[in-house]
């Protein structure tokens, strides 16, 4: 924080109180800004009181400005949570709202309750369960899908296995922890040739697009496991399937009521200097790439999407919401890629803007966002 960017006081809002989380550890914290900056932008102040809380990438919390363009992504600029004195504490039990602030030297401060907490942060430590579990742990609601489910969703190999248990059908794929390509340099290598070509060298645990390459040539799998595993020692090497690519946002159910899906959307890569929908094209070449919403599909398909994105989000118990990635083959069928538990939310992303598409907002679905959270019991559900 800037010295000339003054912190929240204390206050005794009427409103709820939000905690406009972001940041954080992983790889993906600028883009976690950016997603927090349109959030801040959008969020309407007469119906909640607004705190937002950054985590540097060293994981400390403190109070930031309340300013949507400090944290835009400008001329590649990418933007970051800096570190300050104090650190902000979370409640500290159960039955406990209280936040406060802590600075050397000094006895900690209180700084008011929060009532729901919209944590923006994308890859691990953020997205994974782990910050859901400290949530949990402190009685605190929170906008999104609850522990397992996080972790589940951020983990593509264990995503992969949960989707194929109830049924969904998911595409092939090989797991590598640490040195498996060494250590049985054959064996592995047998079973991802098995896959054909091309593949998708990822990291299991992240997102954003970091980490991952396309691999055209068999000579280029050790060079891609290495790129991956600059970001997770865990891997997951996935055929490439013949398919549009198709993305479905789903939406929690209201009062117990089923997940609701909305237009599917699609993205296609018109420059081929990418050669797939990486970092780059996502965030920093608009130009690069043509997003379709509604996806020009039979209704039929549109209707089979919207079911497997559904199912997809119920199979892993998702609250809240979340992004189904899927191929649609020449056939027809629809096949799940991933499920994302925290998607990009800017007004330009693919999540708000399907929803925009089938009806919704981007303002009315913070507001569906945060009161669905509100309304959910905390504790075991």
């Amino acid at each position: 924080m800037s010295s000339t960017e003054q912190p929240q006081t204390p206050s005794t809002p009427t409103r709820p109180r939000v905690l406009v989380l972001f940041g954080g550890r992983s790889s993906e914290h600028a883009i976690s800004c950016a997603t927090a900056g349109a959030v801040l932008r959008a969020v309407d102040r007469e119906r909640y009181d607004v705190l937002p809380i950054g985590i540097t990438p060293r994981g400390r919390w403190v109070r930031v400005a309340d300013d949507p363009d400090r944290w835009a992504i400008v001329d590649g600029r990418l933007p970051e949570v800096e570190a300050t004195p104090e650190q902000v504490l979370l409640p500290q039990e159960a039955g406990s709202r209280e936040l406060r602030v802590l600075e050397a030297g000094s006895p900690a401060t209180a700084i008011g309750e929060v009532d729901v907490v919209l944590p923006l942060l994308h890859g691990p430590f953020g997205e994974d369960g782990t910050l859901q579990g400290m949530l949990e742990l402190a009685d605190v609601r929170y906008v999104g899908a609850g522990v397992l489910a996080s972790a589940v969703g951020m983990d593509k190999h264990f995503m992969k296995v949960a989707l194929a248990g109830a049924g969904l059908p998911v595409g092939p794929f090989v797991t590598l922890r640490g040195d498996d390509l060494a250590q049985d340099r054959d064996g592995v290598r047998a079973r991802i040739a098995a896959l054909g070509l091309p593949l998708f060298v990822k990291p299991a645990r992240g997102g954003s697009s970091i980490g991952i390459t396309r691999v055209v040539d068999p000579a280029a799998l050790d060079a891609a496991v290495a790129t991956a595993q600059e970001h997770d020692p865990k891997v997951v090497v996935e055929a490439g399937i013949v398919g549009r690519e198709i993305e479905c946002a789903v939406l929690g159910g209201r009062g117990g009521a089923r997940p609701r899906a909305s237009l599917p959307g699609e993205i296609v890569v018109t420059d081929g200097s990418h050669g797939f929908y990486d970092f780059e094209a996502k965030y920093l070449d608009e130009a690069a790439v043509q997003l379709s919403c509604p996806a020009d599909l039979p209704a039929d398909v549109i209707a089979r999407v919207q079911d497997v994105a559904v199912r997809t989000f119920e199979a892993v118990d998702c609250e809240g919401l979340a992004r189904v990635d899927v191929f649609v083959t020449p056939d027809g069928q629809v096949v799940v890629n991933e499920i994302n538990t925290m998607p990009g939310f800017t007004p330009f992303s693919m999540y708000p803007r399907m929803w925009q598409q089938s009806g919704l907002a981007y303002a009315d679905l913070l507001d569906e966002l945060l009161q669905l959270a509100l309304e959910r019991p905390t504790g075991l559900r």
